[in-house]
């Protein structure tokens, strides 16, 4: 083709992070779930607490 691989587009990465980001504020729930508070969970996860305060809200709202 143009000689550009598709892990190499800007498309892709950025799908890529995104991917990751959402995997981490699953994460969230279950750690809190097992007694970590919203600090630990955000320094393990590289997340901003406002991060972990949403991504526990979110799932509060989701599952009632």
């Amino acid at each position: 083709m143009l000689g550009v691989k598709l892990e190499e587009t800007r498309v892709y990465q950025e799908a890529k992070q995104e991917g990751r980001k959402e995997l981490k504020l699953e994460l969230v729930p279950q750690f809190l779930a097992r007694g970590m508070s919203m600090e630990d969970v955000a320094q393990l996860l590289s997340l901003t607490i406002e991060q972990v305060r949403l991504a526990t809200e979110e799932e509060s709202s989701t599952s009632t």
